[in-house]
């Protein structure tokens, strides 16, 4: 809580897409409903999805960046802990106190949107909450993975802005993946953005039944052993490259 304002800019600013994308689509399914969604289906999508973002959506490698760039990171290196456990905490207490704080906002839109939502049910199985877990570990192990660039690269904020790219399109942040092409759909399936925000939402709402949990669920196993992987690897590797600039 010692930057408050950042805080609250950070929050405030993924509302818009829930304020704004709702707006578009109940004005588009005038003709009927897109992809199997009515005007309310998308305003629980969108509702759900920031929701859950709040938890599962990490961003923690620009901090981890900017340390390893001006050598704050050689403090680490000598403290009896797993530095990846330093982080994993950092980023999920930030997560979990995003939430709280988050709640009011939440409550608001609720009240904004409630002509919309009618007779909703969602899914709160087991998978879901495995799914949710999972889904925030696809994204931090991922950042992870991104973060340890910058013991090779001494500027790799560009490389953390082109992420945005096919996070923004391939999992489900401004838009269901339902909507997309056939080819797109595909490919977000085989990337690890879809199983950030977007799988563990279409599975409380209910888009995502059955067989096709389990296999969701799966994948998401798959993506978070592959980015940690890959982050240890980038680590044992990265430490040798990595001089303490900035001390």
């Amino acid at each position: 809580m010692a930057y408050r304002a950042s805080a609250l800019i950070w929050i405030t600013t993924d509302l818009v897409p829930a304020l704004t994308m709702p707006l578009m689509w109940a004005k588009a399914d005038h003709s009927g409903p897109i992809a199997g969604y009515t005007s309310g289906d998308f305003v629980l999508y969108y509702l759900c999805l920031l929701f859950l973002g709040n938890f599962i959506s990490s961003h923690i490698m620009w901090d981890l960046a900017m340390e390893i760039k001006e050598g704050q990171f050689s403090t680490q290196l000598v403290r009896p802990i797993s530095y990846y456990q330093i982080c994993f905490f950092r980023n999920l207490s930030w997560r979990v106190l995003r939430m709280i704080l988050f709640a009011p906002m939440f409550v608001g839109l609720l009240a904004i949107y409630s002509s919309y939502i009618t007779h909703t049910t969602l899914y709160l199985g087991w998978e879901f909450w495995v799914s949710l877990i999972l889904g925030h570990l696809v994204s931090f192990t991922t950042v992870m993975m991104m973060a340890m660039l910058a013991l090779f690269f001494q500027e790799v904020t560009s490389i953390f802005e082109l992420y945005y790219v096919p996070t923004l399109f391939l999992s489900g942040r401004l838009f269901p993946i339902a909507v997309l092409p056939a080819w797109a759909q595909s490919l977000a399936k085989l990337l690890p953005f879809y199983y950030t925000t977007g799988a563990p939402t279409e599975i409380l709402i209910g888009r995502v039944t059955g067989p096709q949990i389990l296999s969701t669920v799966g994948a998401q196993l798959i993506w978070v052993g592959l980015a940690y992987g890959a982050s240890k690897v980038l680590w044992k590797f990265g430490l040798k490259h990595y001089t303490g600039v900035g001390m």
